[in-house]
């Protein structure tokens, strides 16, 4: 990827970074049950050093923390300095301190080799500018025998919480499909397609699995659609350009594509993500 596409990308998370602390405990919520998975699928115990790459505003790196316990410890890291300040002042909001933080970015990772026990990154490894060199440092810094553990969106179209908003806004502003390389929140949602690569990175005992749960949170329709459209950089640029009167018809269209999904008046979409997981020889 060209570095004009690497700075291009770090911009729109800078933005984004406000809206992701704003609304953390909603995306904390929502995808507690995918957090679950990937401790599972990472064989995450008590008392073990666990990496998380591209952390974000602070999870899964702090529920992970309170899995490793008192004797373990979770170094979060994110390529955005605003993410690493958002889940610092989470860290400290709920009195977690087994975590550290650094701003790096996933190709050049500033630990030694051999640190860490587990290496784990959710919905992360799609926007790595160059995903086999960030796996394969990655595994750099994991101990031999250690876990390496990713998740990832599965298929639009077995995703509702993100079709539906998609079918509506294509009605509105034409867009160009992504390149099947480029960032995209399912560039790796072909089977197959990340177990490769992190075969390719040296990974062994590599497998893949589909995870299916709920993303539930206590919002409304009406508040799902604000928090979709700031959280989103794709969104938030569609919508900019468009007018106040043509922004708000979208809403109402949206609420109205949505509305099956809010049971009792909450968020309640079926989801379908993939794990992907692999050993770093001994």
């Amino acid at each position: 990827m060209s570095h004009v596409l690497v700075s291009d990308t770090l911009q729109q998370w800078q933005e984004t970074a406000g809206y992701w602390s704003k609304h953390h405990e909603t995306i904390r919520t929502m995808f507690a049950p995918l957090t679950r998975a990937l401790i599972k699928h990472a064989h995450i115990v008590q008392g073990q050093s666990v990496l998380d790459v591209a952390g974000g505003a602070g999870e899964p790196s702090l529920t992970i923390a309170q899995a490793v316990g008192p004797l373990g410890f979770v170094m979060c890291t994110d390529a955005i300095s605003e993410m690493v300040a958002a889940a610092e002042r989470e860290a400290h909001r709920r009195g977690v301190e087994n975590v550290q933080f650094r701003q790096c970015t996933a190709d050049s990772l500033p630990f030694a080799n051999e640190l860490f026990d587990v290496a784990v990154s959710r919905l992360g490894v799609m926007f790595f500018p160059d995903p086999l060199k960030g796996l394969r440092e990655m595994l750099r810094v994991t101990k031999p025998g250690g876990r390496i553990a990713l998740a990832v969106w599965d298929k639009s179209e077995l995703n509702p919480y993100s079709y539906l908003i998609t079918d509506v806004i294509s009605r509105h502003v034409q867009s160009p499909k992504p390149e099947p390389d480029a960032p995209d929140a399912f560039r790796f949602a072909q089977p197959g397609k990340l177990a490769g690569i992190l075969k390719e990175a040296g990974a062994i005992d590599v497998g893949e699995f589909v995870v299916k749960f709920d993303i539930a949170a206590p919002i409304s329709a009406a508040e799902f659609w604000a928090f979709r459209s700031e959280i989103s950089e794709v969104l938030r640029t569609k919508l900019k350009n468009l007018s106040g009167d043509e922004r708000e018809q979208i809403g109402y269209e949206v609420q109205d594509a949505v509305k099956d999904f809010f049971p009792g008046g909450q968020m309640r979409f079926p989801a379908q993500m993939i794990i992907v997981s692999g050993a770093k020889p001994k």
